[in-house]
């Protein structure tokens, strides 16, 4: 089964291929996830300090009946971080919400604060102080891993110019008609994992009749096509569900999408509106 392989991060560290993203999971929802998501065989869960969620997926980790070793658990820096005392506080303020005594991941959530994304400012000593106190918690034992979100290639290379500890992972937007081709390039030969977060287009996918046309062909549904695609770019998809038959269905990705078909994939035309989702930053 898919939910039983692993990736082994650049540093060792293994990570299941496949993750519960719990994005706009709130409350007792986002506990529930959790542990509907660990009796389904999920071991990989992804929160964020932005989400409002960290202290419940925690309740949840700690309730599902799975040892903590066996669960992998990835949250962010908030994107407003760019100070290094701040962004030491703002860990050790996870760790404290979540009643944890480490984390098996934390990433910088964006390079930009959210109300500056999309702006020259790069924030580019902003980011290497707040990695500075990421390595400070790795360096302490706090955290299994570090790594990047929203990174573009040239704040990759800001991290990797000035770092003692390397990031393992470059989460980001990736599914069927948007697939950043140059940025996972750019941040595989650089040692990183890339993360796909909204696989399925935050929803919009299913409006593709092309794509429908070819998940009948497979015998699958839609999210489970796009998440195969992921996977086939060496990827790791976190789609975000809080229901336990939907996570069971995506999840069932032991099937190849045939090469031809994955190259029609790869050049389909970009979304150009996210509807109710082009009000966040990334999907704008």
């Amino acid at each position: 089964m898919m939910l039983q392989e692993t990736y082994t991060l650049s540093n060792g560290v293994e990570i299941p291929k496949l993750g519960l993203g719990t994005w706009l999971i709130e409350g007792d929802a986002a506990e529930q996830a959790v542990k509907d998501a660990a009796e389904l065989g999920y071991r990989h869960i992804d929160t964020a300090q932005d989400y409002g969620n960290e202290a419940e997926v925690a309740a949840g980790i700690k309730a599902c009946g799975v040892s903590r070793e066996d669960m992998f658990l990835t949250t962010k820096l908030a994107a407003r971080f760019k100070d290094y005392e701040d962004a030491v506080k703002a860990i050790d303020g996870s760790l404290e919400r979540m009643g944890l005594d480490y984390i098996d991941m934390m990433i910088i959530h964006s390079p930009q604060p959210w109300d500056s994304f999309g702006e020259a400012d790069r924030f580019l000593e902003g980011n290497r102080a707040a990695w500075r106190a990421l390595e400070k918690a790795h360096d302490a034992g706090k955290l299994r891993a570090i790594g990047l979100s929203n990174f573009a290639e040239q704040d990759v290379d800001n991290i990797l110019e000035s770092c003692s500890v390397k990031p393992v992972v470059n989460q980001v937007l990736a599914h069927i008609s948007n697939t950043p081709w140059d940025l996972i390039q750019h941040s595989q030969d650089k040692g990183l994992l890339v993360e796909a977060y909204s696989p399925v287009g935050h929803g919009e996918l299913f409006k593709n009749e092309q794509i429908a046309e070819m998940a009948r062909k497979y015998n699958v549904s839609i999210p489970q096509l796009c998440i195969r695609y992921d996977l086939q770019l060496g990827l790791l998809p976190l789609p975000k569900t809080a229901k336990p038959d939907h996570m069971k269905n995506n999840a069932d990705v032991d099937f190849v999408i045939a090469d031809d078909d994955m190259a029609t994939l790869k050049t389909m035309k970009p979304i150009q509106d996210y509807g109710d989702a082009a009000v966040f930053p990334v999907f704008q």
